[in-house]
């Protein structure tokens, strides 16, 4: 019986440690979130606007000038951006990402990844050790982005897939991310970024934009069309960056949860061992006793 006690007592020990950790951990996270929460919130509107109006220079420029990003062409060789996280401990945050990437291989680029044009440039720790171990095509060069989260370090991912993209290295481009919804929800999404994706045919005023450039249309486009593209990625990365803290705190405050019910637990087999306990060494007394008085 003593056995048992120590045994309870070691888990009821070991299950307390764990519970200080993960409330450290849900706190940590809180605070990042919400430092991560400000800059995404900050960054959205000022992004989309710049990629809905490249769509329509895009659109409306259709045969007028050359446009290289948005130059459409047979799809044969593919680039997947997959944004992971560089730490665990978030639940399926990582697992439901990896799990959309080969989602939209099976389904969008079976025939390209079949002949090995599929190429995968992992953002994250988490993402570069699953592929890697996958037998998947990989680059390695920026799965370490997430250490330098600023726009200098980004556009150089940016870059890397628009300089593929022009000389024809690759023949598309896509973005797989989590999008930020609120501490407890993401969206886990697929964004075409190469070639730039044309508004389609509609009747909307709001669809085609009639733009005045100054100074001239073709330097000017040329010289916004690589900056809209890396705010378009760099805001990726804040989505990923606010999501992965938002899945985190919820994953550490449901571990809590889970370890201070298993905590009630470990304490109420514990009293009612020591109970045993106590009443069977009762029952030796009095069974001492009444032998001595017979």
């Amino acid at each position: 019986m003593s056995g048992q006690l120590k045994e309870v007592r070691n888990r009821i020990k070991s299950t307390q440690s764990n519970l200080q950790i993960t409330k450290a951990m849900k706190m940590v996270s809180a605070a990042k979130l919400r430092r991560a929460q400000d800059a995404i919130l900050l960054m959205r509107p000022y992004a989309l606007k710049l990629q809905e109006m490249l769509q329509n220079i895009v659109s409306s420029s259709e045969g007028s000038i050359e446009l290289k990003l948005a130059a459409q062409r047979p799809v044969e060789k593919v680039l997947i951006v997959v944004i992971t996280s560089d730490r665990g401990l978030c639940g399926a945050y990582n697992s439901n990402l990896i799990k959309l990437a080969k989602q939209v291989i099976r389904e969008k680029y079976e025939e390209q990844f079949a002949k090995g044009h599929v190429e995968i440039l992992p953002i994250g720790k988490k993402g570069y050790e699953h592929f890697s171990k996958t037998g998947y095509k990989l680059n390695d060069t920026f799965w370490h982005l997430f250490a330098h989260l600023d726009f200098d370090h980004v556009k150089q991912a940016a870059a890397f897939a628009m300089e593929g993209f022009i000389n024809g290295t690759y023949d598309a481009v896509d973005i797989i991310y989590s999008e930020f919804k609120n501490a407890a929800t993401q969206r886990f999404v697929t964004e075409q970024f190469l070639p730039v994706a044309r508004v389609e045919n509609t009747d909307s005023k709001a669809a085609r934009a009639d733009f005045i450039f100054e100074p001239e249309k073709n330097t000017l486009i040329a010289e916004l069309m690589p900056k809209i593209l890396n705010t378009q990625l760099y805001k990726a990365m804040l989505d990923a960056n606010a999501s992965e803290h938002g899945a985190r705190m919820t994953a550490m405050d449901k571990a809590t949860e889970n370890a201070n019910e298993l905590l009630r637990s470990y304490k109420i087999s514990y009293n009612r061992a020591r109970q045993a306990a106590i009443t069977t060494e009762l029952t030796e007394i009095v069974s001492g006793a009444a032998a001595l008085e017979g």
